[in-house]
Protein backbone atom coordinates (compact mmCIF):
# COMPACT_ATOMS: atom_id res chain seq x y z
CA UNK A 1 0.00 0.00 0.00
CA UNK A 2 2.50 2.69 0.89
CA UNK A 3 4.66 1.66 -2.58
CA UNK A 4 0.94 2.29 -4.33
CA UNK A 5 0.80 6.07 -2.05
CA UNK A 6 4.06 7.23 -3.33
CA UNK A 7 2.88 6.23 -6.85
CA UNK A 8 -0.35 7.67 -6.93
CA UNK A 9 1.37 11.45 -5.58
CA UNK A 10 4.96 11.07 -7.44
CA UNK A 11 2.22 11.15 -10.43
CA UNK A 12 0.40 14.03 -9.18
CA UNK A 13 1.76 16.73 -10.95
CA UNK A 14 1.38 14.77 -14.41
CA UNK A 15 -2.53 13.57 -14.13
CA UNK A 16 -4.26 16.31 -11.25
CA UNK A 17 -5.36 18.82 -13.89
CA UNK A 18 -6.63 16.03 -16.75
CA UNK A 19 -8.09 13.37 -14.03
CA UNK A 20 -10.41 16.32 -13.03
CA UNK A 21 -10.20 18.90 -15.24
CA UNK A 22 -14.35 19.51 -14.95
CA UNK A 23 -13.82 20.86 -11.37
CA UNK A 24 -12.24 24.16 -13.04
CA UNK A 25 -14.78 26.89 -12.24
CA UNK A 26 -14.13 28.49 -15.82
CA UNK A 27 -14.85 25.21 -17.96
CA UNK A 28 -17.99 24.66 -16.19
CA UNK A 29 -19.55 22.89 -20.05
CA UNK A 30 -18.05 19.89 -19.15
CA UNK A 31 -18.55 16.52 -17.79
CA UNK A 32 -16.84 13.55 -16.61
CA UNK A 33 -16.23 10.28 -15.19
CA UNK A 34 -13.97 8.67 -13.41
CA UNK A 35 -14.32 4.88 -13.59
CA UNK A 36 -11.82 3.55 -10.90
CA UNK A 37 -10.07 0.37 -10.75
CA UNK A 38 -11.28 -1.19 -7.48
CA UNK A 39 -10.95 -4.66 -9.12
CA UNK A 40 -14.23 -6.95 -9.90
CA UNK A 41 -16.33 -3.74 -8.23
CA UNK A 42 -17.64 -0.36 -9.02
CA UNK A 43 -16.80 3.11 -7.75
CA UNK A 44 -17.22 6.08 -10.25
CA UNK A 45 -16.34 9.66 -9.41
CA UNK A 46 -18.47 12.22 -11.56
CA UNK A 47 -18.05 15.87 -11.81
CA UNK A 48 -19.29 18.68 -13.55
CA UNK A 49 -18.50 22.19 -12.71
CA UNK A 50 -18.53 22.38 -8.69
CA UNK A 51 -20.24 19.68 -8.07
CA UNK A 52 -18.89 15.80 -7.40
CA UNK A 53 -20.59 12.59 -6.90
CA UNK A 54 -19.08 9.08 -6.02
CA UNK A 55 -21.28 6.63 -7.14
CA UNK A 56 -20.68 3.38 -5.23
CA UNK A 57 -17.59 3.30 -3.08
CA UNK A 58 -16.25 0.01 -4.17
CA UNK A 59 -15.27 -2.83 -1.50
CA UNK A 60 -14.06 -2.28 2.18
CA UNK A 61 -10.70 -3.57 1.34
CA UNK A 62 -10.52 -0.95 -1.14
CA UNK A 63 -12.04 2.32 0.42
CA UNK A 64 -8.35 3.33 1.22
CA UNK A 65 -7.40 3.09 -2.59
CA UNK A 66 -10.68 5.29 -3.28
CA UNK A 67 -9.98 8.04 -0.92
CA UNK A 68 -6.39 8.24 -1.91
CA UNK A 69 -7.80 8.74 -5.65
CA UNK A 70 -9.58 11.08 -4.52
CA UNK A 71 -7.09 13.21 -3.15
CA UNK A 72 -4.80 12.83 -6.15
CA UNK A 73 -7.94 14.23 -7.78
CA UNK A 74 -7.87 17.00 -5.63
CA UNK A 75 -11.42 16.32 -4.62
CA UNK A 76 -11.97 17.64 -1.25
CA UNK A 77 -15.29 17.51 -0.57
CA UNK A 78 -18.22 15.27 -2.21
CA UNK A 79 -22.46 16.58 -2.59
CA UNK A 80 -23.22 12.90 -2.49
CA UNK A 81 -22.45 9.30 -2.29
CA UNK A 82 -24.72 7.44 -4.05
CA UNK A 83 -25.13 3.96 -4.02
CA UNK A 84 -26.61 1.90 -6.68
CA UNK A 85 -28.31 -0.89 -4.94
CA UNK A 86 -26.87 -2.66 -1.56
CA UNK A 87 -24.15 -5.40 -2.40
CA UNK A 88 -20.48 -5.22 -1.02
CA UNK A 89 -18.77 -5.18 -4.38
CA UNK A 90 -20.95 -1.36 -4.81
CA UNK A 91 -21.46 -0.30 -1.24
CA UNK A 92 -19.08 -2.01 0.77
CA UNK A 93 -16.70 0.98 0.96
CA UNK A 94 -19.35 3.45 2.88
CA UNK A 95 -18.79 2.85 6.29
CA UNK A 96 -14.93 3.50 5.91
CA UNK A 97 -15.33 6.83 3.74
CA UNK A 98 -17.92 7.76 6.74
CA UNK A 99 -16.14 6.73 9.30
CA UNK A 100 -12.65 8.48 7.88
CA UNK A 101 -14.41 11.78 8.02
CA UNK A 102 -14.36 12.46 4.32
CA UNK A 103 -16.70 15.31 4.15
CA UNK A 104 -20.10 14.39 1.98
CA UNK A 105 -23.30 16.24 2.23
CA UNK A 106 -26.20 13.74 1.17
CA UNK A 107 -26.09 9.78 0.63
CA UNK A 108 -28.03 8.74 -2.21
CA UNK A 109 -29.84 5.29 -2.88
CA UNK A 110 -32.71 3.47 -4.44
CA UNK A 111 -35.93 3.54 -2.71
CA UNK A 112 -36.53 0.08 -3.38
CA UNK A 113 -34.00 -3.16 -2.38
CA UNK A 114 -33.95 -6.49 -1.61
CA UNK A 115 -31.84 -8.06 1.46
CA UNK A 116 -31.40 -11.24 2.45
CA UNK A 117 -31.31 -12.50 6.05
CA UNK A 118 -27.27 -12.56 5.77
CA UNK A 119 -27.10 -9.08 4.67
CA UNK A 120 -28.67 -7.62 7.90
CA UNK A 121 -29.44 -4.04 8.15
CA UNK A 122 -28.72 -2.00 5.04
CA UNK A 123 -25.12 -0.43 4.34
CA UNK A 124 -26.56 3.21 4.89
CA UNK A 125 -27.94 2.01 8.40
CA UNK A 126 -24.47 0.18 9.07
CA UNK A 127 -22.33 3.25 7.93
CA UNK A 128 -24.18 6.38 9.24
CA UNK A 129 -25.54 4.92 12.89
CA UNK A 130 -22.96 7.35 14.62
CA UNK A 131 -23.55 10.43 12.19
CA UNK A 132 -26.74 12.77 11.11
CA UNK A 133 -26.42 12.68 7.83
CA UNK A 134 -28.88 13.85 5.44
CA UNK A 135 -30.13 10.23 2.76
CA UNK A 136 -32.45 10.77 0.09
CA UNK A 137 -34.10 7.19 -1.30
CA UNK A 138 -34.36 7.46 -5.13
CA UNK A 139 -37.52 6.92 -7.48
CA UNK A 140 -37.67 7.04 -11.10
CA UNK A 141 -38.08 10.80 -12.28
CA UNK A 142 -35.94 12.05 -9.73
CA UNK A 143 -33.59 14.28 -10.14
CA UNK A 144 -30.00 15.00 -8.50
CA UNK A 145 -28.48 18.44 -8.52
CA UNK A 146 -25.45 19.03 -10.84
CA UNK A 147 -23.85 21.28 -11.90
CA UNK A 148 -23.77 22.41 -15.40
CA UNK A 149 -26.02 19.46 -15.81
CA UNK A 150 -28.33 17.12 -15.33
CA UNK A 151 -28.51 13.67 -13.68
CA UNK A 152 -31.83 12.05 -13.71
CA UNK A 153 -32.92 8.80 -12.04
CA UNK A 154 -34.59 6.43 -14.76
CA UNK A 155 -34.94 2.78 -12.25
CA UNK A 156 -35.57 1.17 -11.06
CA UNK A 157 -39.64 1.66 -11.61
CA UNK A 158 -40.39 -1.48 -9.57
CA UNK A 159 -39.57 -3.19 -6.91
CA UNK A 160 -37.77 -6.47 -7.73
CA UNK A 161 -36.76 -9.97 -5.86
CA UNK A 162 -33.31 -9.84 -7.40
CA UNK A 163 -31.50 -7.27 -6.18
CA UNK A 164 -29.04 -6.46 -9.29
CA UNK A 165 -32.40 -5.35 -10.55
CA UNK A 166 -33.22 -2.59 -7.97
CA UNK A 167 -30.16 -0.63 -9.04
CA UNK A 168 -29.82 2.56 -9.34
CA UNK A 169 -30.25 3.46 -13.36
CA UNK A 170 -28.48 7.49 -13.69
CA UNK A 171 -28.52 9.64 -16.58
CA UNK A 172 -26.22 11.98 -16.49
CA UNK A 173 -25.96 15.16 -19.10
CA UNK A 174 -23.74 17.68 -19.31
CA UNK A 175 -20.99 18.87 -21.86
CA UNK A 176 -22.93 18.51 -24.90
CA UNK A 177 -23.22 14.79 -24.25
CA UNK A 178 -24.40 12.18 -21.95
CA UNK A 179 -23.52 9.14 -19.60
CA UNK A 180 -25.91 5.73 -19.25
CA UNK A 181 -24.68 4.58 -15.52
CA UNK A 182 -26.52 1.12 -14.78
CA UNK A 183 -25.15 -0.41 -11.52
CA UNK A 184 -25.91 -4.13 -11.77
CA UNK A 185 -28.97 -3.76 -13.88
CA UNK A 186 -29.79 -7.55 -15.62
CA UNK A 187 -31.94 -8.29 -18.28
CA UNK A 188 -35.21 -7.88 -16.19
CA UNK A 189 -34.83 -4.31 -15.31
CA UNK A 190 -33.41 -3.40 -18.66
CA UNK A 191 -36.88 -5.03 -20.31
CA UNK A 192 -38.67 -2.72 -17.91
CA UNK A 193 -36.79 0.46 -18.84
CA UNK A 194 -37.57 -0.53 -22.25
CA UNK A 195 -41.10 -0.90 -21.90
CA UNK A 196 -41.42 2.22 -20.69
CA UNK A 197 -39.88 4.22 -22.92
CA UNK A 198 -37.19 5.80 -20.75
CA UNK A 199 -34.06 4.41 -22.96
CA UNK A 200 -32.91 6.35 -25.66
CA UNK A 201 -29.03 6.68 -27.71
CA UNK A 202 -26.09 8.20 -25.41
CA UNK A 203 -22.72 8.70 -25.78
CA UNK A 204 -20.90 6.46 -22.99
CA UNK A 205 -22.52 3.69 -21.03
CA UNK A 206 -21.13 1.94 -18.06
CA UNK A 207 -22.25 -1.71 -18.80
CA UNK A 208 -24.10 -3.61 -16.48
CA UNK A 209 -23.17 -5.73 -13.80
CA UNK A 210 -19.15 -6.40 -14.85
CA UNK A 211 -19.72 -7.10 -18.60
CA UNK A 212 -21.43 -10.71 -17.14
CA UNK A 213 -23.88 -12.49 -19.36
CA UNK A 214 -27.10 -11.57 -17.74
CA UNK A 215 -26.73 -8.35 -18.88
CA UNK A 216 -26.64 -6.43 -21.88
CA UNK A 217 -28.71 -7.37 -23.79
CA UNK A 218 -28.90 -6.73 -27.94
CA UNK A 219 -32.45 -4.88 -27.72
CA UNK A 220 -30.68 -2.74 -25.15
CA UNK A 221 -27.82 -1.59 -27.32
CA UNK A 222 -29.99 -1.15 -29.92
CA UNK A 223 -31.52 1.22 -27.66
CA UNK A 224 -28.59 3.09 -26.06
CA UNK A 225 -26.68 2.69 -29.04
CA UNK A 226 -23.40 4.10 -27.44
CA UNK A 227 -19.79 4.68 -29.34
CA UNK A 228 -17.98 4.12 -26.08
CA UNK A 229 -18.72 1.77 -23.27
CA UNK A 230 -16.69 1.12 -19.88
CA UNK A 231 -16.80 -1.76 -17.77
CA UNK A 232 -16.00 -2.38 -14.33
CA UNK A 233 -14.31 -5.58 -13.73
CA UNK A 234 -11.25 -7.76 -12.98
CA UNK A 235 -11.24 -11.65 -14.64
CA UNK A 236 -8.85 -12.61 -12.20
CA UNK A 237 -11.48 -12.07 -9.50
CA UNK A 238 -14.29 -12.86 -11.40
CA UNK A 239 -13.57 -15.43 -14.52
CA UNK A 240 -17.11 -14.71 -16.51
CA UNK A 241 -16.35 -11.31 -16.86
CA UNK A 242 -16.58 -9.56 -19.78
CA UNK A 243 -18.40 -12.59 -21.10
CA UNK A 244 -17.57 -13.35 -24.53
CA UNK A 245 -21.12 -13.09 -25.85
CA UNK A 246 -21.32 -8.76 -24.71
CA UNK A 247 -18.21 -8.05 -25.94
CA UNK A 248 -18.91 -9.89 -29.31
CA UNK A 249 -22.34 -7.68 -29.15
CA UNK A 250 -20.56 -4.33 -28.56
CA UNK A 251 -18.06 -5.11 -31.27
CA UNK A 252 -21.21 -5.79 -33.38
CA UNK A 253 -22.40 -2.26 -32.90
CA UNK A 254 -18.81 -0.87 -33.34
CA UNK A 255 -18.61 0.46 -29.79
CA UNK A 256 -15.13 1.28 -28.06
CA UNK A 257 -14.75 -0.89 -24.84
CA UNK A 258 -12.14 0.41 -22.43
CA UNK A 259 -12.03 -1.83 -19.50
CA UNK A 260 -10.87 -0.80 -15.51
CA UNK A 261 -8.66 -3.79 -15.65
CA UNK A 262 -6.48 -2.29 -18.18
CA UNK A 263 -5.39 0.61 -15.97
CA UNK A 264 -3.79 1.62 -12.91
CA UNK A 265 -6.00 4.50 -11.90
CA UNK A 266 -8.72 3.88 -13.44
CA UNK A 267 -10.37 5.28 -17.28
CA UNK A 268 -11.10 8.91 -17.49
CA UNK A 269 -14.16 9.70 -19.95
CA UNK A 270 -14.57 13.82 -20.54
CA UNK A 271 -17.31 15.08 -22.44
CA UNK A 272 -17.16 18.72 -24.20
CA UNK A 273 -18.83 19.91 -26.11
CA UNK A 274 -20.10 17.24 -27.43
CA UNK A 275 -16.77 15.14 -27.91
CA UNK A 276 -16.05 11.92 -26.07
CA UNK A 277 -12.24 11.85 -24.76
CA UNK A 278 -11.06 9.14 -23.02
CA UNK A 279 -7.72 8.18 -21.34
CA UNK A 280 -6.55 4.86 -19.44
CA UNK A 281 -4.56 6.57 -16.18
Amino acid sequence: MKKFVCFLFLCLCLFQGAICESANPDDIQELSLLAINVGKADCLLLQSGDSAYLIDTGTKKTADRVLEILTLCGVDHLNGIILTHTHADHAGGLKEIIEAGFPVDTIYAPAFYTLKKEDGKHPIEKALKKTNMNVVWLNSGDEIPLDGGRLKVLGPIEKSDVENNNSLVLLAEGGGGTILLTGDMEFPEEQTLLRAGLLSPVDVLKIGNHGEGDATSEMFIAAVVPSLAVISTNTEEEPDTPDPRVMKLLEQYQVQVVQTQETDIGVLITIKDGQVMTEKK
